[in-house]
């Protein structure tokens, strides 16, 4: 509990300190809490705080994993005690800033919207009282920022999702849905990287990978990124899992500004 004190003492003093808190993740683990809510603002904090304690590394720790509002600091108890630890964390933030670039990084992800390979894509649009084509258009029209990787490798939790399409999750999950569907889940939108159970309304279905172990890049994004989902027919979606399994598809990405 000392070193937890000693850092609010820190951040109270020091105007120009980060605002977070510390809570204690079992004997060999902490958080760095930035906030008690998902905005893109925490997730930037979050990601620039990752990435300072990267290029100046405190010895002892072994992983760093962003989550929505928190990021969890995983050490070695043998190598730094929790009140070193703490504080040498509190030093090497001070003055953080959030590290927004004018540039974002977007992932394309074809999809193919309804049909076999979106089953739930008419009761998204029942319960949005919109038709099919408005929701894949609304569902489309934007760019989803990758708050955080979690549940499966690649699996992409995404931010800002139109509230028109937000829908409950399934009563009864499925036992198994293939990998690269994309689906609502409440307030999120996200894609399978697995085939994996899962309770999603399921409105699509992507040919790409977004992990495989084989490749240079298992994953095709991180958090920070954002992901953009271009419809496709299902003739192109056949297309493209073709050169995929060849490994002659080009994946794409860009820069654009904010």
């Amino acid at each position: 509990m000392g070193g937890r004190a000693a850092l609010r003492d820190m951040i109270e003093e020091g105007k120009d300190m980060t605002s977070f808190t510390i809570t204690i993740a079992g004997d060999s683990a902490i958080n760095l809490v930035f906030s008690q809510t998902i905005s893109p603002e925490t997730s930037r904090m979050i990601r620039s705080a990752a990435q300072t304690l990267e290029d100046d590394p405190v010895p002892g720790i072994v992983e760093l994993v962003p989550t929505f509002c928190s990021l969890m600091v995983c050490y070695d108890p043998l190598v730094v005690d929790y009140k070193t630890l703490t504080q040498s964390i509190g030093g090497k933030l001070r003055g953080l800033a959030s590290g927004e670039s004018s540039l974002r990084r977007i992932i394309e992800i074809p999809v193919c919207y309804g049909g076999d390979f979106g089953p739930d894509l008419p009761t998204v649009a029942a319960h949005a009282g919109l038709t099919e084509q408005e929701v894949v258009k609304i569902h489309s029209g934007r760019d989803y920022l990758i708050d955080m990787l979690g549940f499966l490798p690649g699996f992409a939790y995404l931010g800002g999702l139109d509230e028109r399409l937000h829908t409950p999750r399934l009563a009864t999950p499925r036992t198994a849905i293939p990998a690269g569907s994309v689906g609502i889940g409440g307030k999120q939108t996200g894609i399978y990287p697995l085939s994996s159970p899962g309770g999603w309304q399921i409105i699509g279905r992507s040919p790409i990978r977004p992990y495989d172990p084989d490749r240079e890049r298992p994953i095709l994004y991180e958090a920070g990124d954002y992901l953009r989902f271009v419809p496709i027919t299902e003739q192109q979606y056949h297309v493209i899992d073709s050169q995929v399994k060849a490994g002659t598809y080009e994946y794409r990405s860009s820069l654009e500004e904010s």
